[in-house]
């Protein structure tokens, strides 16, 4: 088989949307920092809504991107929180896959802190083939064909296969 088809985990971000600045956002990045091992970095809102109190340039979660081996290793740690089961919908049609957690307790070493509170994160999980650097440089940007481009059953099976993971529908 050609090495250039196979596929790969580019990133996991690690996501955790809190909504507000202040003293919960400061906790929810001790959690990730927690969960993870690397510190976060706060997301910042590009849009105002009056009714929320949302203004632009205001911070309203954080995340932390894993590449390389850490984020297989946060893959299976996560994946054996939902029980290996992922629904059908989590894969979209370019290949990714989302899905959530709703406790980080739930993470094999982490405790209830009533100090912190309950805070839950979402999990997005990139794959892509090699070559996929072309869509993305600076010099000579082109376009990857479709036939070359990650579809939904190819990232359902990868993660079949090397994941053991059971997709529901």
């Amino acid at each position: 088989m050609n090495a250039m088809r196979n596929l790969h985990v580019e990133k996991v971000v690690v996501n955790i949307g809190v909504g507000e600045a202040g003293e919960r956002l400061v906790k929810a990045e001790k959690v990730l920092e927690m969960v993870t091992g690397q510190t976060p970095v706060e997301t910042i809102s590009k849009t105002v809504n009056r009714d929320l109190g949302i203004r632009v340039g205001m911070p309203l979660g954080c995340k932390v991107t894993l590449r390389g081996e850490a984020a297989e290793d946060f893959i299976r740690k996560a994946l054996v929180i939902r029980e290996m089961r992922v629904p059908e919908y989590s894969f979209d049609k370019e290949g990714n896959m989302s899905f959530g957690i709703s406790d980080y307790t739930d993470f094999e070493g982490m405790k209830y802190d009533p100090e912190i509170g309950i805070f839950g994160m979402d999990i997005n999980v990139v794959l892509r083939r090699a070559g996929n650097r072309v869509t993305q440089r600076a010099l000579l940007k082109r376009r990857i064909p479709k036939s070359h481009r990650v579809d939904r059953e190819e990232a359902i099976q990868y993660m079949k296969d090397n994941f053991e993971v059971e997709v529901i529908q």
